[in-house]
This record gives structure tokens, C-alpha cells and sequence, in this order.
């Protein structure tokens, strides 16, 4: 089921009615959410809500044993089953396979002409964002960061909540856990702030970022070798303005559904094209990923207690395995190593200088200059990001070459859709509180009539159809 269809709409008219109409009854209420989000889910194919079942049920055990125990001994194996368990599952079906033909192929160079067996299993939607849920929450409980839920239906309600389900954003149960064990309050509802994000989450996703797939980049990376290198930069361009707007649309949309059924979500994305590092591009960019990579990988590796040497090798090896994250394929291990080793560079260039005081402040073209080259070392990765394979990202770089190719796809529309989505990364970083406070204050018919001529006007400007979100596949 995706946001902008009219499936959905009707769904979370439903949902929104029956769960303030269950207000006075918690339980009742979360019950509720929770078959909802498990039909939300089932959508796709009813038979992985078992897999999103057992999640559940092995993390909210594995917590209630580790807050339960005194034993260091039995906490210990407790997360690290819990944990293996979590990945195991994901392992299973997102690299299973890829692991297997990457073997295959490696023994046939080595003149073992032997196959090893595929399962060719279907990857069950948002399998990584759940999986990741589940893991932050046995950590945080090991970590005493919180203490574990005695209510399994609280457990099954924070791993499954539909908003964020299937892209994000990751939610932490320190975040989201006691929101759920509170008692609903209607005056929670932040409907201003939800209605104008998921309009806005409409735009970016309908009209932003399908155009600029469906008019440019999906025919650049379709065939390269019949576009030259003025073509093809616009391409990687628009599919950086693309992939921001339809990952961000998705965090709007669910951070606003959230909203107005009385959750409050934390910013996912924060204007990462105006970043003049890579280091604040991840600052910026899936915000709950990137902390989640952080906290639970990052640190764990040892952070930056051990010295330099191993300060950089860390920032590579949790970039290599965010690369990973993103999928069972080798063209993603580039683009993870690309930017882990951007960070590492970056670290040793500006160790000591990114300390309060340590520099003055860049004059405004060193920062332009910055951001340029942030920009663009960031849509270099993502050739390897998007194209299908690691080959295919090759042969793009190549066609650069193909200096006779026509120009074709510089049309007034195409050249204004992505200068402004890169050029609203540099608006006031709250202009949706300014613009919400002054729309808040319209008449509630006024207001209710530019959101309907909005999302009119939305629809019939998108092109044909919904193409699905691209995080989907993660």
C-alpha cells in the first residue's frame, strides 16, 4: 500500500477515526493499531507478517529477560542472541543469495566447477528498518538506556507501526515507547505540522521526484552509451534532487500520518545538499540512520577512543557495512567504501580544527566551494548507488567520454526542477514552522481548502501513476 494512493487514503481516514474514537480505552486503542499496521503490511503479501510477528516476539522476550536478570553472564548471551537472531533473519533474505553467487563465481575462477544451492527468496518490504528497531531496542535495554516493556502489545505496536514501517524513519523505543504507554490525548494532535507535511511530502514525491525519474534519470541509466557527459551530469544531479525528494517525502509523510494520530517523530532529513563536508552530510541525510549507525556500530567498534589510525578505520568499516545495509550487491559496497573513506580523509585533513574556536569562520566562497564539492563527490557516489550493477555504474563513468552526443535533455523544465530542489536546501532551516504558524492561524475552512486544491492540484500535475519509493527496496 503506498502514501499517495487513494488505498491509503481511505485506510488512514479509517484508522484515524476508529483510533480517537478508541481514546478512552488505551488498550483497545493500541490493539487496534497494531492489526492495522499488521493489515498495512500484509498488503503486500499477508505471509510475511509472521516474519514481522516473530521479530517482535523474540526482541520483546529477549528484553524482558535481560531487565530481569542480574547475571552480566546471562545479559550478555541474551543480547547477543537477540541480536544474532535479528540478523540472522536479514541475513537470510537480503544476502543469502548474494553471498552465494558471489562463492559460485569465485569458485568457478578457481576451477571448481561446483553450484551452490539458491533459495530465491522474495525480500520482504522494510525488512531492514524493523530488523534495525528490534536490535536498538535490546541494546538500549542491555545498555540500561531504558527498561523493557512489561506490555508485549506495546513491543508489537512499536516495531509495527505503520507510518514508518517499511522506509523509516528508524524510531527509537526511548522515543516512541513511552508515547505508546501514555495515555491518548486528543490535544496531542499536531495537525497543522502532519497535514502540512504529508502535502508536502506529495509534492516532493509526485511531482519532484517521479518527473525528474520518469522525464531524465531512469533513461540515463537505462543506456548511458547514447548520452554525453553534459547529459549525463545533469542526470546524476536530478537523481541527488530525486533520491532527496522521494526518500525525504516518505519521512514527511510518515512523520505527519504520526502526527496526526498524537505520535511525534524526530526530523529525518535537515537540508543535506548544503553540507560543506561529507561528516555534515550525514548530519543531515536519514538523520535515524545515520545516528543508528553511530550508536550501535560506530561506538561499538571502539569510536574515536583509540587513536587516529583507528578513528578512520572505524568511520570506513561503519560507512562499508551502511553500504551493505542498502543491499546485497557489490555496486553499494563501493558507494558505502566512497564515503567512508571520504570520511576518514576528511578526518585526518581536520583533526583538531573543527573544534569551537579552533578556525574563524570560511569566507562565503570557500564555503561555496565546500558545498560544491561535497555536492558533487556525493552524486559520484551515487552512480554507483543507482545504477543496477557494479558494471553498469562503470559504463556511466565511462560514457562521460561520448563528447559528440546530442544534448537532450537540458529543457527549461527539467534545468528549473533541479536548480530548485537543490536551491531549497538553502531556505531558513524552519520555514515549515514559519509557514505552519501563519497557516495556522486561517480560518479552519480556508485552511481546509488550500490543503483539498493542493492535493488536487498535486494530482494533476504528477505524471501517470505512483512509481514506488525507492527506500522500499531496503
Amino acid at each position: 500500500m503506498l502514501f499517495p494512493t487513494l488505498d491509503f487514503g481511505v485506510f488512514f481516514l479509517v484508522v484515524f477515526a476508529v483510533s480517537w474514537a478508541l481514546a478512552g480505552r488505551p488498550e483497545g486503542r493500541k490493539a487496534f493499531l497494531v492489526a492495522a499496521s499488521y493489515f498495512f503490511y500484509g498488503y503486500w503479501d499477508w505471509r510475511f507478517c509472521f516474519l514481522l510477528a516473530g521479530s517482535s516476539l523474540v526482541n520483546y522476550a529477549a528484553g524482558r529477560i535481560i531487565d530481569g536478570s542480574d547475571s552480566p553472564r546471562t545479559r550478555k548471551w541474551t543480547v547477543g542472541l537477540a541480536v544474532a537472531a535479528n540478523l540472522v533473519s536479514l541475513g537470510v533474505f537480503k544476502y543469502y543469495d548474494f553471498f552465494i553467487r558471489s562463492l559460485n563465481d569465485l569458485m568457478w575462477d578457481l576451477g571448481l566447477e561446483r553450484e551452490l544451492p539458491f533459495l530465491a527468496v522474495i525480500l520482504p518490504v522494510g525488512i531492514s528498518f524493523f530488523t534495525f528497531q528490534g536490535i536498538s531496542y535490546v541494546i538500549d535495554v542491555y545498555r540500561r538506556d531504558i527498561r523493557a516493556s512489561r506490555s508485549l502489545l506495546d513491543v508489537l505496536l512499536y516495531i509495527s507501526f505503520f507510518p514508518q514501517l517499511v522506509a523509516g524513519p528508524i524510531v527509537r523505543a526511548q522515543t516512541l515507547i513511552p508515547q505508546i504507554e501514555a495515555k491518548p490525548d486528543p490535544n496531542r494532535i499536531l495537525a497543522t505540522y502532519g497535514i502540512l507535511l504529508i502535502v508536502l511530502g506529495l509534492f516532493k514525491k509526485v511531482v519532484v521526484a517521479n518527473y525528474l525519474a520518469t522525464e531524465m534519470v531512469d533513461w540515463a541509466f537505462f543506456d548511458p552509451t547514447v548520452y554525453g557527459p553534459w547529459d549525463l551530469t545533469l542526470a546524476v544531479w536530478g537523481y541527488a534532487i530525486q533520491i532527496y525528494c522521494d526518500f525525504s517525502a516518505y519521512s514527511d509523510i510518515a512523520i505527519g500520518v504520526a502526527a496526526l494520530l498524537g505520535y511525534r517523530f524526530q526530523k529525518n532529513f535537515n537540508q543535506p545538499y548544503r553540507s560543506e563536508s561529507i561528516r555534515e552530510l550525514w548530519r543531515r541525510w536519514h538523520i535515524s540512520l545515520s545516528t543508528w549507525l553511530r550508536d550501535y556500530l560506530y561506538i561499538p567498534l571502539g569510536g574515536n577512543k583509540y587513536g587516529p589510525l583507528r578513528t578512520r578505520l572505524n568511520m570506513f568499516l561503519t560507512m562499508l557495512l551502511g553500504g551493505i545495509w542498502h543491499g546485497a550487491a557489490w555496486h553499494y559496497v563501493v558507494w558505502g567504501a566512497m564515503h567512508g573513506a571520504a570520511l576518514a580523509v576528511e578526518e585526518t585533513l581536520t583533526r583538531g580544527r573543527d573544534k569551537p574556536g579552533a578556525r574563524p569562520p570560511r569566507r562565503i566562497w570557500r564555503r561555496a566551494l565546500a558545498v560544491f564539492l561535497t555536492f558533487n563527490f556525493t552524486c559520484l557516489a551515487y552512480v554507483f548507488f543507482r545504477a543496477e550493477t557494479l558494471s553498469d555504474a562503470i559504463l556511466y563513468l565511462q560514457s562521460f567520454g561520448n563528447l559528440d552526443a546530442p544534448v537532450e535533455f537540458y529543457t527549461p523544465f527539467l534545468v528549473v526542477l533541479v536548480g530548485l530542489g537543490f536551491a531549497s536546501h538553502f531556505l531558513p532551516e524552519d520555514s515549515l514552522e514559519r509557514v505552519e504558524s501563519r497557516f495556522r492561524r486561517l480560518p479552519m475552512t480556508v485552511q481546509g481548502a488550500l490543503v483539498g486544491f493542493a492535493i488536487v492540484a498535486i494530482d494533476a500535475f504528477g505524471p501517470e501513476g505512483v512509481a514506488p519509493f525507492i527506500y522500499f527496496q531496503f
